[in-house]
């Protein structure tokens, strides 16, 4: 599996995705050694939380990047090797280890909370096994998805990676020295993708290339991989500091830059001729299959590709509704379509000319919403929140996003906004961006889990329907909060909803019904009205990442759904507060399992 779209799984099914035993892991046990998933003689209650813990423990070994992000820091020296055949063979064979040991357990004598972890853990698995058959270790690097540009960003030490001690220093030169073996297993696996036909769109080759050949290109001095030789701390000693500077420079210079200089190299000459024209997944072997495994695992839902299509058509339809009422607040008289492109071309709207005024707008915008949570949340999260821009390497093809804070308060959770050119920096979408990734969005959902006393791999986990359902959801807050009456707020809050709207139409279009690249950029601006910039960018990340896309708008119509039948259900007795702290009471659930808790919870509500 792919680093990050494995990292997309361990968002969207709960825990560290399929994989198997990484580069300098553990050993492989013993003979006579105990089984790492046996389940344990005892109680149900007992059987189901070791069984948990182990499968934690085995998966956080297996993809040790995934730990890192979620503030596991115990594997920072490891770098998993999930790409490897064999190694992804004995991963699935724990999976199905765990599936047989769990329902062994008498699930009928568990209390709620166990259940919930019973259920999460089954749901889990069994959506990770869907993946079994389908190669995607051939598929090993796209322009979004590419572990050593992942490293390269971890090298500046502001990450997930801390880089403050000789121990954390350690930990991230062996894991930089195990990039050559990961680097030649990709181009092998590549290799063998052009035989079989399963190889990345051109395009996607195209946009990763000069992210790797920069890399490439840099030399001991100016490399990403050797920056934590160049800053560090003063309180390592003379003797620390000599030894930490020869051995990065020595891993660099001999391991790391020979390593990307070959992949860059096979990138070009070998990869990319032989990449193909076509953009969707169903023009893979077993393509349509393969999809609707991902759309399954995306959404935690039984909705098909068509379904899907039809509910993003009718949202586009809702949402360009609004846009006609909004216009004229905005002294727009255009088609609605046109809207989100004619705020894309007014000047006041692009009020910053450094990348520090477009953080302190953040910031600013920050302190305005944290005295407004408590209407409307019982219980606000303790981790704090930092806002930082994301860096050089990787913003051309990034997104806004969210890491979480490490589970031990070391590290805060933070928001990455990627600002390529502040002078073009548009407001208009800043506060509905603002309110999905940070408060109340993915930071207040993802910190206020990993304070449940629930087990890791659930405080850790999650599934992509319910995160980004509930960060989506989170955007319409800004109603609540008296964001919107600013009309270019409110215009950017449409504008991200029509494009999360229209995301389930291209992504469906480009992966089942044999859309073109080309199609899908011009539906995007033409009746989504974004610019051919965010069109083709847009669609290159739907090509990369199958499915993906579906999960928010999905998820926050049900969400949205579950409040609307609690307010009629309960009427006067209805409090928003007590709904989201409802929502967010266990963590992250697959959509299934959430309205049943929610119905439960309306039901208790109203004796």
């Amino acid at each position: 599996m792919t680093v990050l779209r494995s990292l997309l799984l361990s968002a969207l099914l709960g825990a560290s995705v399929a994989a198997a035993l990484p580069l300098h892991a553990a050993e492989p046990l013993a003979p006579g050694a105990a089984d790492p998933v046996k389940t344990p003689a005892g109680a149900p209650a007992a059987q189901l939380a070791q069984l948990a813990e182990r499968y934690y423990e085995e998966q956080a070994r297996f993809e040790p990047i995934n730990a890192t992000f979620s503030g596991d820091n115990r594997f920072d020296d490891l770098l998993s090797m999930t790409i490897v055949p064999s190694v992804r063979a004995r991963q699935f064979a724990m999976l199905h280890e765990v599936r047989d040991e769990l329902a062994r357990i008498d699930r009928s004598k568990l209390t709620p909370l166990d259940l919930t972890t019973y259920d999460v853990l089954a749901f889990e698995v069994s959506n990770l096994l869907r993946f079994e058959s389908f190669k995607d270790y051939l598929l090993p690097m796209s322009q979004m998805d590419s572990l050593p540009v992942l490293l390269a960003n971890f090298g500046a030490g502001d990450g997930s990676q801390p880089l403050a001690t000789v121990a954390h220093y350690q930990a991230y030169l062996k894991r930089i020295t195990a990039l050559p073996q990961w680097t030649d297993a990709a181009i092998a696996n590549m290799r063998a993708g052009i035989k079989q036909g399963i190889v990345q769109p051109k395009a996607l080759v195209q946009g990763l290339l000069p992210q790797i050949k920069a890399l490439a290109a840099s030399t001991v001095d100016t490399s990403a991989f050797s920056a934590p030789a160049r800053a560090l701390p003063a309180s390592f000693s003379t003797g620390e500091k000599a030894r930490m500077t020869g051995a990065y420079r020595e891993a660099v210079r001999v391991q790391v830059l020979p390593s990307l200089r070959k992949l860059a190299a096979f990138l070009e000459t070998e990869y990319l001729p032989a990449a193909r024209e076509t953009a969707g997944w169903g023009s893979l072997p077993d393509g349509g299959n393969w999809y609707r495994a991902w759309v399954a695992a995306q959404t935690t839902s039984a909705l098909s590709p068509e379904e899907i299509h039809r509910i993003g058509l009718a949202e586009m339809t809702r949402i360009n509704a609004e846009f006609t009422k909004l216009a004229p607040k905005l002294g727009y008289t255009g088609t609605p379509a046109g809207l989100p492109r004619w705020l894309t071309q007014q000047p006041k709207y692009r009020p910053f000319k450094t990348e520090e005024d477009v953080l302190q707008a953040y910031r600013a915008l920050n302190a305005r919403i944290l005295p407004m949570l408590p209407r409307l949340f019982a219980t606000l999260p303790k981790a704090p929140l930092e806002i930082r821009a994301e860096p050089a390497l990787s913003r051309d093809t990034a997104s806004d996003h969210y890491t979480g804070a490490a589970a031990d308060g070391s590290r805060p959770g933070m928001f990455w906004a990627v600002i390529p050119d502040p002078a073009k920096y548009a407001s208009t979408r800043m506060t509905s961006l603002f309110l999905h990734e940070g408060h109340p969005g993915h930071h207040f959902q993802l910190s206020k889990q990993q304070e449940l006393p629930i087990p890791k791999f659930r405080k850790f986990g999650g599934n992509n329907a319910y995160i980004e359902g509930w960060a989506l959801y989170a955007e319409s807050l800004g109603k609540e909060m008296g964001l919107y009456e600013d009309p270019n707020a409110y215009a950017g809050h449409l504008m991200l909803d029509m494009m999360r709207a229209a995301r389930l139409v291209v992504d469906t279009g480009l992966h089942a019904k044999g859309w073109t690249r080309e199609q899908t950029i011009r539906f995007l601006v033409d009746e989504a009205g974004s610019t051919e910039e965010d069109a083709r960018n847009a669609t290159e990340r739907y090509m990369a990442w199958p499915a993906q896309a579906l999960g928010y708008k999905v998820g926050a119509l049900k969400i949205l759904e579950l409040r609307q039948r609690a307010q009629s259900a309960l009427g006067e007795k209805f409090s928003l507060a007590k709904f989201h702290d409802a929502v967010l009471a266990d963590g992250t659930l697959p959509l299934a399992l959430l309205e049943t808790r929610i119905n439960t919870w309306i039901a208790q509500q109203a004796k």
